[in-house]
């Protein structure tokens, strides 16, 4: 398969101190890759040095050819806006707007809506019925299932995905990694998934170990 996501080297400091140095990894077409690591190693850090919303120290990161570290604050908006998928922590849900209207947020951006596919991923996330709820008027599991079919619904290249099962019970859990999974294979995209859980690592093709020194290396997931 090809190489869908490089990074080389990439590296992140603040002042004199490093989060992480020398991290190289390759993610092809269709593969999902998880990442360990104790609390404040700097596993949120990568991905948004990944997303072009970080600035890294050194290195690179290399998303279908493009040079994302490269970018300037416009094309680098521009190329999340198109090709990556993030499942944030915090879910970023916009208050103002309804599950529906949150949910087809990345198309409506790209002036391509689509409310067949938006309902789909509404589904998918176990959601029917809640289209005109309001963020105040969910749970936090509801809150992350509207992050994950936002994150899913403009079929990104690359998916980034937070501790995306974080605040789900362990049947809801399965559910969103299956649609996941599933959209990774359909569409030959790509996720990093940031995690705690053994049991989603499990689930992925490999699982990664970011430690304190700013490795990368294969763990027992």
């Amino acid at each position: 398969m090809n190489a869908l996501l490089e990074l080389h080297g990439l590296a992140k400091r603040y002042g004199d101190t490093a989060v992480f140095e020398r991290v190289d990894l390759t993610l092809a077409e269709g593969e999902l890759v998880a990442v360990l690591g104790e609390s404040g190693v700097g596993k949120s850090t990568l991905l948004n040095l990944i997303a072009g919303l970080d600035h890294a120290d050194a290195g690179h990161a290399v998303l279908d050819g493009v040079d994302v570290t490269a970018l300037d604050a416009q094309a680098s908006a521009r190329l999340r806006r198109e090709h990556i998928g993030f499942v944030f922590q915090a879910f970023h849900v916009l208050p103002y707007l309804d599950v529906a209207h949150n949910v087809g947020l990345p198309l409506a951006l790209l002036g391509r809506p689509d409310a067949p596919r938006v309902q789909a991923m509404i589904d998918a996330v176990g959601l029917h019925g809640l289209e005109r709820r309001m963020p105040r008027q969910l749970s936090g599991g509801q809150l992350q299932r509207v992050a994950i079919a936002r994150a899913l619904v403009h079929r990104p290249r690359l998916i980034l995905a937070d501790e995306p099962t974080g605040n789900l019970d362990p049947r809801t859990a399965d559910r969103v990694l299956d649609l996941l999974i599933a959209q990774v294979r359909a569409e030959g995209a790509a996720c990093v998934l940031v995690t705690h859980s053994h049991a989603a690592a499990q689930r992925t093709d490999r699982a990664l170990q970011l430690t304190a020194q700013g490795l990368v290396r294969d763990t027992a997931a």
